[in-house]
């Protein structure tokens, strides 16, 4: 896995939460999750699903590739950490506000987000100002969008196309396995849930645009 460091998701919804002037709890029962949910995302205890993490997203009005980056003083500091500060490494993104990852982005140069449920998000390009999520996606065995199940819709339209493994795809009442070589497109205001009920990881580049509210 990338050794690439990103900064902790939770900061970055809390950050967001509160330039937004949302309360956790009002967060919370925008998103249909319980607000000690919500504070265990934000202080790193939990890591969300992709199905919270794009409710999240959406009931904040930010993009999803915003949580990869990081603004001067925009994440808390974590414990033992002085007032103000911000590790190095996040520092050093920090300083590159609107910066582009690429063009050309090596195997070793990926940033990384561990998601619940088996899911592995690595970025794999950005152009700034482009609202558009560039991933390289795995969902290892028994992975899944949704730890609850539930289908999930946010903004944007979904380009996807796998590379190894299986992924099984519900897109609204019907069912799509996807084998290495093939590829959906759809809308992603459609409800919808992946799931991996294989043995081996399923791995896929995946392209969703016009996500940003």
């Amino acid at each position: 896995m990338s050794p690439a460091v990103v900064p902790p998701v939770g900061a970055r919804i809390r950050q967001a939460r509160l330039e937004r002037g949302t309360s956790l709890r009002a967060l919370a029962r925008e998103v249909g999750v319980s607000p000690s949910l919500v504070s265990q995302i934000e202080t790193g205890k939990s890591q969300p699903s992709v199905s919270t993490l794009y409710a999240i997203t959406t009931a904040l009005g930010i993009s999803v590739e915003s949580l990869f980056d990081v603004r001067e003083n925009a994440v808390a500091s974590p414990p033992g950490a002085s007032p103000g500060t911000v590790p190095h490494a996040l520092a050093a993104l920090a300083a590159q506000p609107g910066r582009r990852i690429g063009p050309l982005v090596g195997v070793g140069g990926r940033e990384t987000l561990e998601l619940d449920s088996g899911v592995v998000w690595e970025r794999l390009g950005r152009v700034p100002g482009a609202e558009a999520d560039f991933l390289l996606v795995t969902y290892r065995p028994g992975g899944s969008s949704s730890g609850s199940g539930a289908l999930m819709r946010h903004p944007g339209t979904e380009y996807g196309y796998l590379t190894s493994g299986e992924l099984v795809l519900t897109l609204g009442f019907e069912e799509y396995t996807l084998r290495p070589g093939d590829s959906v497109c759809f809308e992603s205001t459609t409800p919808h849930r992946y799931r991996n009920d294989g043995g081996v990881p399923a791995v896929g580049v995946w392209f969703v645009s016009g996500d940003v509210q």
